[in-house]
This record gives structure tokens, sequence and C-alpha cells, in this order.
């Protein structure tokens, strides 16, 4: 009975622990089911994206094209008569004015040959006047019969030819004293003279026109540059066209120099060659630059920008707005009346400063998303918001193409 009394209290505790277990499930099951759910999220609204509304402008294109620069004059000073080298009476380097002497050669023997012309001369002179008075003598004795004519045909004949020979005598004086200003040699242009090529004690000759130095006009100074023949044509299509339009007066020219600093005189250009390079496929141009300072020496590298003309009605929008499609398209999201995104694929050939310029794909209204282009697909509802462009129109050309990352270029109004 022990036993038996035993196993009921056990299984009674058993039974206990069961009902405990179940009461707390249920319990926590009501509790649970009283919770309420939390409230859904409101529906998102249209995202607010930053727009500038495109108008066409009126701008300056200019194109950037690698020169050298070139002496607007070059002058080799070479000897024109012989002799030995006296003097040299210039500074190498400096800068030398026009007629001023640089070299004295010896001058002594062409001295003696002046002399000698104007002695000859007037032997020729004096044999001259003996000719002619006997001329006129026999022409008076001719009328009386007292001299033949054959007399008075040779009297005069002599007469001539001592006349020639006083022309002659007179040439040749002038060219003695040619050859003894030849001995003093100078400047045939003004300008900067380089290093002598002779010394004094030097034998120059006339024959091999000795090189003695040289000068350089430097002010103005012409920078030659290379424009392909394709550029040529595709700008003189563009003014046919009206696209462009020629500003009067000279195309203007700005220089950058090497280190990249931008030259302070402007240039003028003075023409285009006529005769394209067979092995580049380019054309020569020449500008001609004001250089009081002296800041530009022959051969330097330089790359100059061209006014290729005035575009009256040109589009633009910032570079943070273009962007490339899967096929390279350059393509803008624009904002339609609806208030909805839509693609455009455009025509960006060109960088005005921080703004391309849209040659086709977009109409003078419309409005260019450049503000937000990460929360907006095309086809949805946004709100547009208005924002100021800081990219002038006239600065010079420094942009990446488009779909590569650039600065943005707009900020929204206050």
């Amino acid at each position: 009975m022990a036993f038996i009394r035993l196993e009921v209290e056990v299984t009674h505790q058993r039974l206990s622990r069961r009902l405990l277990l179940g009461g707390l499930l249920i319990a926590g099951v009501g509790v649970t089911g009283c919770k309420k759910a939390p409230p859904s999220a409101p529906p998102a609204g249209p995202a607010e994206v930053g727009v500038i509304t495109v108008t066409a402008e009126t701008i300056t294109r200019t194109r950037e094209l690698p020169g050298r620069t070139a002496a607007f004059r070059v002058a080799e000073v070479r000897a024109r008569v012989n002799g030995i080298v006296q003097r040299r009476l210039f500074e190498e380097g400096a800068e030398v004015r026009e007629g001023q002497a640089l070299f004295q050669i010896d001058s002594r023997p062409y001295r003696a040959a002046v002399s000698s012309a104007e002695a000859g001369l007037a032997r020729a002179r004096a044999t001259e006047s003996t000719r002619k008075l006997l001329a006129d003598r026999y022409a008076q004795l001719l009328d009386t019969k007292g001299v033949s004519q054959q007399e008075y045909d040779d009297a005069t004949a002599a007469y001539r030819a001592a006349a020639a020979d006083v022309a002659a005598g007179k040439a040749a004086v002038e060219v003695a004293r040619i050859n003894l200003g030849y001995s003093r040699v100078t400047a045939p242009i003004g300008g900067r003279i380089g290093r002598s090529e002779v010394t004094e004690g030097a034998y120059v000759q006339q024959a091999q026109a000795t090189l003695m130095a040289t000068i350089q006009q430097l002010d103005p100074i012409y920078v030659d540059v290379t424009q392909a023949i394709t550029e040529v044509q595709q700008l003189q299509r563009q003014l046919d066209r009206g696209e462009l339009v020629r500003a009067g007066g000279g195309a203007k020219v700005r220089l950058v120099l090497e280190d990249g600093s931008l030259y302070a005189e402007q240039g003028t250009l003075q023409f285009s060659g006529v005769t394209v390079n067979p092995g580049t496929g380019s054309i020569t141009l020449r500008a001609l630059f004001p250089n009081p300072k002296g800041e530009l020496l022959p051969g330097m590298f330089v790359r100059a920008r061209l006014e290729e003309g005035t575009a009256p009605e040109a589009l633009l929008v910032p570079q943070a707005a273009v962007r490339r499609d899967a096929q390279g398209n350059a393509t803008v999201l624009v904002v339609n009346g609806e208030g909805k995104v839509e693609p455009r694929v455009v025509e960006a050939p060109r960088a005005i400063g921080e703004r391309w310029q849209i040659t086709r794909g977009l109409e003078p209204g419309a409005r260019v998303v450049v503000d937000g282009l990460q929360k907006v697909r095309p086809g949805s509802q946004v709100v547009a918001v208005p924002v100021t462009s800081g990219a002038p129109a006239g600065a010079p050309p420094s942009a990446a193409p488009p779909g590569r990352s650039a600065a943005p270029a707009a900020s929204r109004q206050p």
C-alpha cells in the first residue's frame, strides 16, 4: 500500500507541472495577442531636384592650338668687302638701332681706290673739255668749208667718247665710295643682336659673304601655330551656316606660356596658310603679338587661344548634368511639363568653362536636372527647384568629357 501511495504522488506532481506549464503558455499567447501592430509608414512623396532653365546665350568660341614664336624680322650681317676686322663696335646681346655701326674693316685700300677713281674722273673731264672745244671749232669751220665733213664727224665722235669716259669715271668713283662705306659695317634693321661671329683681326671675304652677326627684331613677334585641315573646314561650314559669326577687326589671340601663365598682351591673327602639310594634314596660322618687354623669345613653345567666332544662340548646361548611357551617348535628365523626369540624348561637342555647349537635343526653356540626379529615375514624379549656374560663359576650356566626374557647377538658390 505504501508503494501504491508513492506512485500516485509522483504522478500527481507530474500532472501539476504540466498544467502549470500549459497555463503559462496560454497566458503568453494571450498577452501577445493583446499587443497592437505598429502603424505602417506613410507613402513617400515626390523627390526634390535642382534644375536650371536652359536659355540661349551669346558666347565667344575659342580653340587652343600649339605653336612656337618666331622673330618679326631676321637680318644676317655679312661682309660685303674683303679685309681685316679692326674693331667690334657693339655689345653682344644688346639692342641696336638701324644704321648703327657694328664692325670696322680696314678701310685704307678702299680710300686709295676712291682717290684713284676720282683722279681718273678728273682726267676724263679734262679730255672731255678739250674734245668739246675742238668739236665746236670744227662746227664753225664747216660752214666756211674750212674743214671737211669727215674731220668734223671725227671731232664730234671724239667728244662723245670723252663724255662717256667722264660718265664711266663717275661710276668708278661711286663704286669706290660704296666699297669704302662697306668697310664700316652697319645694322640693316633695329633689334637684338646675338653673339659676334668674328673677332678683331679676322679676315672676312666678300665672295664667301662671311657671317659676322645676326640681328632679330622681337617687338612685335610672330607666333606660328598649326591646325588640322578638318577643323578648318568644319569651322568654315559653321560660319557659312550662320552658327558662328566672325568678329570684325581680325581674330583675337591670347597666349599660354610653357609654365601655364597667361601672356599679358593680346595678339591678332595675321593670315592662314594655303598649303596643307602632307605629313600632318595641318596648315600653319600666324599671329602677331606686341613684345615690349622682350618676354617672348624666338623658338619658345606656347599655346595660342584663337577666337573662332561668336555663337549668338548657344545653349549651355553644367558639366555635372551630362552623363553617358550604355551606348556612349551624352544624355541629360529633363523635367517635363507634367513634373516627370525624362532622359534626352544630346550632342555636347565643346566645353565652355565649367559648362558643355549643347548643339542638339535641347531647346530654350528646357528644365535640366543638375542636383539630385541619384534620387530620381526616368518617369518619376519630382519637385523641381531652380538653381543658379556659377560657371561663366566665357571662361577658358578646362573640362573632362561627359560621363567623368566633375565638380558640380550649380548651387541652390536662397
